[in-house]
């Protein structure tokens, strides 16, 4: 989960919410320069954080605070395959991008372990074979791929509430066409992109957050149980098109 520290408390993102946003960024897409099989990337975007599971584990930091991933241990290689094989489900597509995305995450840690080294080496040799299968050259798959980053990265960002102060830039990531985008917050609160990806001028998007009052917690279950009761609170951003 996504955690911020405010002024009364603690704000708190789930990661199947954060996916929902990015999802909403992409899709805004102009779909004539989107990837490959839009819809079913759109869709590998909503479901890529499905393996968190905020209601399980610890998300307790020693301090008793509620734990922000950024300070989370990496997810098991059980659970990761189990995620792939789930994904198949949807389609090989869906699997496809969301094997490149553990591979992604987990590439830093090759060598740590020869369990490690075994899933990214089985899950490349899976991208070949969906690749093959799917008739979809590397090139088009990373394209889709960096779509993906680039709406999960945004989504982060501003989750995170990362939009810097006093109108200066943020890169997001290169996005499908290999080019470098930027955030700014305008004059009228907006948040302004370049250069523009997107369909429509101006839009808004928006996530759910819970808001919690307690700032510590002595159990994971206390922590499970004021979550599902926490009030909510919706976040809203509108992202518009700024001066050439």
């Amino acid at each position: 989960m996504i955690v911020n520290l405010q002024a009364d408390g603690w704000e708190v993102i789930y990661h199947r919410a954060h996916a929902l946003l990015a999802a909403q960024i992409a899709g805004n897409w102009d779909y004539h320069k989107a990837p490959q099989r839009l819809y079913e990337t759109i869709a590998a975007i909503s479901h890529h954080d499905d393996l968190e599971k905020e209601w399980e584990g610890d998300h307790l930091t020693p301090a008793g605070a509620p734990m922000d991933f950024t300070l989370e241990q990496g997810t098991s290689v059980e659970k990761m395959r189990r995620h792939i094989a789930e994904a198949v489900y949807r389609s090989r597509w869906v699997a496809l991008l969301l094997s490149m995305h553990l591979c992604f995450l987990t590439q830093g840690r090759r060598g740590s372990s020869p369990e490690i080294d075994e899933f990214l080496d089985e899950q490349e040799a899976l991208q070949t074979r969906w690749r093959d299968e799917l008739d979809v050259s590397q090139p088009d798959a990373d394209a889709a791929y960096a779509f993906m980053r680039w709406c999960d990265r945004l989504s982060l960002i501003l989750c995170q509430h990362k939009i810097p102060m006093a109108q200066r830039s943020l890169e997001i990531t290169a996005g499908p066409d290999g080019k470098t985008y930027y955030i700014h917050a305008g004059e009228d609160g907006a948040l302004v992109i370049k250069p523009w990806p997107f369909v429509p001028e101006r839009f808004e998007i928006n996530v759910e957050a819970c808001r919690l009052s307690q700032l510590q917690f002595d159990q994971k279950e206390e922590l499970t149980v004021a979550l599902q009761e926490a009030p909510r609170q919706v976040l809203t951003w509108t992202l518009a098109q700024g001066q050439a």
